[in-house]
């Protein structure tokens, strides 16, 4: 039962629920002491060792459930018949428990086969017809082909029934091991797609993203945002208490004979960041702009203050929309509102500092995403050069290549002078790795 328990153990890792070396071997004491017997106090035994917050304990539910179902195993409606008394017994064995409809054996026969056939070992859903067909082989399915054809070439009625006899189940049990392996995918395989899909869609244009992958595409937007708000989480905890303050700390001991009793740790004073997005949501990038904006407010944790601006033709604020709205209500009002016109940077920029401009400070962080392309109107360069000298930094995420830097009405060379960063931003491994750049400039060495 030890290989039941880590095949159930890496069934929870495929579903994100951390287990660690030491939680393993714990959930192995665990089972000593209370068995299989009781399906209920195992799951709980498990759940206490290994869940670790509520939505692991969710995934926990659903990974037990489905690790552990055993469906009765179907083979049709037909009655037993006897047994194929004419074949050799390796022949036999598979036809035999068919034609006697010994569910009982069967199911045993295809747990035993699919641990031959590593079964569990499935990483793609597109490998389960492959598998399917290796579990059969191992059953003895290619003996049972063999004993229906010559039966059939035998060619005497009764040879004739049998045949068609063991045809019928045999179609039973290819549904039946269809159905096992199926089962075997969404344990093993349905978190490595999800990864192999995420990996795609990471390196996706944002666009050119079909509106078929958008659902996935905000999902992997949260998660990363998740993944970084977790990590800078952790360093401001640390960075917080600081290292050990050793002056201050063998100071104070005097008092207690030497002994250190008053620990000492040194302060260092935390910026967390001050973020404004201003997201050209004209035809061309309006793509790149709403999960731009959906990552950045799934950082909220980290981030203390985010103002977020849309701009075409003119700049709104937008911070009114995302507050109220859900943020994929927010994105398509904010598109009605301002989107899809033409595109004057000049205007948004003279906007903006009428608006905020006194906002600006030595602790922001100002994000612009825009192609730079203003339809041959003023820049306004000057402005361009007030938010760079208030800023702590200017960082621009231009969705064209740089090699279009600078063709037709772009002014990307006029106005990459006044950025800190300036680089192209098409794809959200590239937005994740920038916005993971700019938070760790508000971290302390």
């Amino acid at each position: 039962m030890q290989r039941t328990l880590e095949d159930f153990l890496r069934a929870l890792r495929a579903t994100e629920v951390r287990v660690s070396p030491s939680e393993s071997i714990d959930a192995h004491k665990a089972v000593a002491q209370v068995g299989y017997g009781d399906r209920a106090l195992l799951k709980d035994a498990l759940c206490i060792t290994l869940a670790k917050t509520a939505e692991e304990v969710d995934r926990f539910d659903a990974c037990f459930d489905r690790f552990f179902a055993r469906d009765a195993f179907a083979t049709g409606a037909h009655p037993p018949r006897a047994a194929a008394g004419d074949c050799d017994s390796s022949q036999a064995s598979l036809a035999d428990m068919l034609l006697a409809n010994d569910t009982a054996e069967l199911a045993a026969a295809m747990e035993a086969a699919a641990g031959r056939a590593r079964t569990g070992e499935i990483w793609l859903n597109s490998q389960r017809s492959l598998l399917t067909r290796r579990m059969l082989d191992e059953m003895g399915l290619r003996e049972l082909e063999t004993l229906i054809a010559r039966l059939r070439d035998a060619g005497a009625p009764r040879d004739q029934a049998l045949a068609e006899a063991l045809a019928a189940r045999r179609e039973d049990l290819f549904a039946e091991a269809a159905r096992f392996v199926e089962r075997q995918a969404s344990l093993y395989a349905s978190e490595t797609g999800r990864r192999l899909r995420d990996n795609l869609l990471a390196g996706q244009k944002l666009t050119a993203v079909a509106p078929e992958d958008f659902k996935a595409m905000e999902a992997l937007v949260r998660r990363m945002a998740k993944r970084l708000a977790s990590r800078y989480a952790r360093k401001r905890h640390r960075a917080r208490r600081g290292a050990l303050d050793v002056r201050k700390t063998i100071r104070r001991s005097i008092g207690y004979g030497g002994v250190p009793f008053d620990i000492v740790w040194k302060r260092r004073t935390i910026d967390r960041p001050k973020i404004m997005v201003l997201c050209d949501v004209s035809r061309s990038v309006a793509a790149a702009a709403q999960f731009l904006l959906l990552f950045l407010y799934s950082l909220n944790e980290v981030v203390e203050r985010l103002d977020a601006f849309a701009f075409s033709d003119r700049l709104v604020c937008v911070n009114d929309l995302l507050d109220d709205e859900k943020v994929d209500d927010a994105i398509t009002l904010i598109l009605k509102r301002i989107g899809f016109r033409p595109t004057d940077y000049g205007r948004a920029l003279a906007d903006f500092f009428a608006g905020a401009g006194a906002k600006v400070d030595r602790h922001t962080t100002v994000i612009i995403l825009g192609d730079g392309r203003s339809n041959y109107a003023d820049p306004r360069l000057d402005l361009m050069r007030k938010v760079s000298e208030r800023a702590r930094a200017v960082i621009w995420l231009n969705p064209e290549p740089s090699t279009y830097w600078n063709q037709g009405d772009s002014k990307m060379g006029a106005y990459r002078r006044f950025c800190s960063i300036a680089k192209t931003c098409n794809t959200l491994r590239q937005l994740e790795a920038i916005i993971d750049e700019v938070l760790r400039t508000y971290i302390p060495k």
